[in-house]
């Protein structure tokens, strides 16, 4: 096949091309005009076979021009040329030196040159042409992955389809047969089958999960030629069976027996019933049912969603005195069975169970599970109000004492009956609701554990024993000059007794003489009117009109109630603009009386701290008066201060002195003469004592703290030789001020308000005063 698509393409290579260059030659006659003639390439393509296996180098075509140079020489330019392909310079015959592989490289794209052998100048214009590697079928199909997996419902008919392979063909798919994949399974057709396609179909129709869940097939694919490779023509295809439910449940053991207590609790667990089911969980539906015994209301089996296993529990309290053995039979189905499937059908699975109910000591039984009894109020101590009992469920039928649990209203005899300790009031408690415990005896003496309670209720039933009375407000207004039949008030009456539909009050007036008029209405209501009119407020500002309420109940209970009733002033369209109502008596609970005197004492606590501090603050009225009173403040320096950083050369009691002296002396008037501290030089030498008015001053303010009692028991006089050395702001004392030579004037501090009051008086000048500097 081979060798002769080698022939038919060698007979093929030499094909007309189109013109690529011109020559000059001479004419017929030998003239010697020389006439251009075209030249041209006679070849455009060349092919080749792949895998060629003759000898190497093998001749692929020939490259050829019209041009008769003798000087021509041929060269190859492009994929290959040199190594792969070589050409022969003076024939233009072209070979390859290696065998071609098609599916690597198809197609060859290279470049002809016409050189002059000796100046390698081009005769002709290149040519490009194509070298084709001609296909073989020399590949195999390979499929597309080495393993396939797929899946298929157990017990499918036969011919269902599982899954696809695909397999591909390397080879030239334009050369017919080439390309063309057949498939057939070479391991496991009895159980699959394989088409073209590389679709696999069901070969059998019983192929059962439970007997072989998973399948592992082997298939071959092939070419048209019949090529195929053991390695690269073949794959594994794993094949699962998907289960359905086609498999009945089977009892593990053909009889059941269980052991439980008596006091096992409803719906609590008595055993578990096993059963088999060789479907997947999800398919495992087990139904349970009971086939003897007239035991399916004692008793019920759940299936377990998870293990399948049926679980037997009661449905009602179990007791050994009564029934202490069940045997029944138990049936085990599965309603979802896959009936077209299974092998089995209707197929049924039975087992025996046996249940042995185990004696438990219990706590006593009471006749009932609730006891409600009634008591008239106010009866006698000790009538009994009914009566409780209790037994022991057990064989040994022990006694029973009874106690009320936490009650101080009610007392029970051994013989479960009860009796009040003290009257009961209705409308104190209308129910009480208590507990009665029952313990069994052992040799006379209680058994804690075996204790059972239950609930009494005991209804107080009434009797008629409070009176009526009103059921709102008792005060109410009136105009003075309200007309006779003016209504005044509609008044309703409550009792605090049972009002039950029959209840009927009646009301009355305890006197007829007053200007009011009361109305029964029958239907436990009244109205009382104005039966004169025209009150007089100078006389009587309130009415008190006392009525009478009676109820209708035996023995019959009355009342008399007051009705405050204030005459008040009104306009002409009757509105009230006047009233002068009695002071209300407002009740203060101690908490609120507690709360008030803490109040009060904390408000004196507060005051007398405030007073403390006032008297040992500086009365800054005093700085008002006269300024000879403020020389309270002139100290002997003989060490004048530390500037700001002397903080401790005031005593606050110097002003109190002056202000006691303002207070028994009369205040200095101040004539136009110039300001006493504009006069007051510092003395010479470092002692206070001296004559003239400084020192008769000083004298008489020592004189005064001396006999003030209300001052600390001292004096405190400083003596500064210098004033102010580290203060930025040098002396801040106001001695000698007036003196200054400064020229800023203080008279804006009257305009700040009251607290720049006294710098003013300190500082400011009065305008009348001629001062004397």
């Amino acid at each position: 096949m081979a060798t002769s698509s080698f022939s038919l393409l060698l007979s093929l290579m030499l094909v007309p091309a189109c013109v690529h260059g011109e020559d000059f030659t001479r004419t017929a006659a030998g003239s010697n005009i020389n006439k251009r003639i075209k030249r041209e390439w006679i070849w455009n393509k060349m092919h080749i076979t792949e895998e060629y296996n003759g000898t190497l180098p093998y001749h692929v075509g020939k490259i050829t021009s019209t041009i008769t140079n003798p000087n021509a020489k041929y060269v190859l330019e492009g994929e290959g040329a040199g190594t792969l392909f070589k050409v022969d310079d003076l024939t233009g015959d072209v070979s390859a030196n290696e065998r071609l592989d098609r599916e690597k490289k198809a197609e060859y794209q290279l470049k002809a040159h016409i050189l002059n052998r000796f100046t390698n100048k081009s005769l002709e214009q290149p040519s490009m042409f194509r070298i084709i590697v001609f296909d073989v079928n020399d590949n195999a199909p390979i499929f597309v992955q080495k393993v396939f997996n797929g899946s298929v419902l157990e017990m499918s008919p036969l011919g269902t389809s599982v899954t696809k392979v695909t397999a591909v063909d390397a080879d030239d798919p334009t050369v017919i047969g080439h390309t063309r994949v057949s498939y057939r399974v070479i391991q496991g057709s009895q159980y699959f089958k394989i088409d073209d396609s590389g679709t696999i179909y069901t070969a059998a129709p019983d192929l059962d999960r439970e007997k072989k869940a998973l399948y592992t097939i082997v298939v071959e694919a092939m070419d048209g030629q019949g090529l195929h490779s053991e390695e690269s023509g073949t794959a594994t295809v794993r094949i699962a069976l998907i289960d359905i439910n086609d498999n009945f449940p089977t009892f593990r053991k053909k009889n059941f027996s269980f052991e439980v207590p008596e006091n096992t609790r409803v719906d609590g667990e008595v055993g578990r019933l096993e059963v088999e089911d060789i479907d997947e969980p999800q398919n495992r539906n087990t139904k349970y049912s009971f086939v003897k015994g007239p035991y399916q209301d004692t008793f019920k089996i759940e299936p377990n969603p998870f293990t399948n296993e049926g679980i037997i529990k009661p449905k009602k309290p179990l007791d050994f005195e009564k029934v202490p053995f069940y045997k029944f039979e138990v049936e085990a189905t599965d309603a979802d069975i896959n009936y077209a499937y299974s092998r089995m059908k209707g197929s049924k699975s039975i087992a025996s169970v046996t249940i042995k109910v185990i004696d438990v000591d219990e706590p006593p039984v009471f006749s009932q599970s609730s006891y409600a009894f009634e008591v008239q109020e106010e009866g006698d101590i000790g009538k009994v109000i009914g009566f409780v009992s209790a037994h022991d469920p057990d064989k040994a039928k022990r006694k029973i004492r009874y106690r009320i649990l936490r009650s101080d209203y009610f007392h029970i005899s051994d013989t479960g009956s009860i009796t009040a300790l003290k009257p009961l009031d209705r409308e104190e408690s209308a129910w009480h609701n208590i507990t009665v415990a029952a313990n069994e005896l052992d040799q006379g003496r209680t058994v804690p554990k075996l204790e059972t309670h239950v609930p009494v209720y005991i209804k107080v039933t009434d009797i008629n024993d409070n009176a009526p009375k009103f059921a709102g407000p008792s005060n109410e207004r009136v105009c003075e000059n309200a007309a006779p039949g003016k209504t005044v008030i509609t008044i309703f009456a409550v009792d605090e007794d049972e009002m039950s539909p029959g209840v009927k009050f009646t009301f009355s007036l305890a006197s007829e003489e007053s200007n009011f008029t009361l109305i029964d209405n029958q239907n436990n209501s009244a109205t009382v009117t104005v039966k004169y009119g025209q009150f007089n407020r100078e006389l009587v500002k309130t009415h008190d009109l006392p009525i009478i309420i009676s109820d209708n109940g035996s023995p019959q209970q009355s009342s008399t109630n007051t009705l405050s009733i204030h005459i008040c002033k009104c306009n002409e369209a009757g509105d009230f603009t006047f009233c002068e109502e009695p002071a209300k008596q407002i009740g203060v609970s101690v908490q609120a009386l507690v709360a008030i005197l803490i109040c009060i004492l904390t408000i004196t606590v507060i005051t007398v701290l405030i007073l403390l501090r006032k008297r040992h603050k500086t009365d800054l009225n005093v700085l008002r008066k006269n300024v000879a009173d403020i020389h309270e403040q002139l100290m002997a320096y003989d060490e004048e201060g530390g500037g700001e950083m002397d903080t401790t050369s005031y005593d606050v009691s110097v002003l109190n002195s002056v202000r006691q002296s303002s207070m028994r002396s009369p205040r200095m008037t101040m004539e136009t003469r110039p300001c006493v501290y504009s006069q007051v030089q510092k003395p010479p030498g470092h002692g206070l004592s001296g004559t003239g008015e400084m020192g008769i001053m000083i004298e008489i303010k020592k004189d005064e703290a001396d006999n003030d009692g209300d001052l600390l028991p001292y004096d405190t006089l400083h003596i500064y030789g210098y004033e102010g050395a580290e203060s930025i702001a040098e002396s801040l004392s106001s001695l000698g001020s007036g003196s200054s030579d400064s020229d800023i004037d203080y008279d804006f501090l009257n305009d700040w308000g009251p607290r720049f009051k006294m710098l003013a008086d300190l500082y400011g000048l009065d305008p009348n005063e001629d001062l004397v500097y």
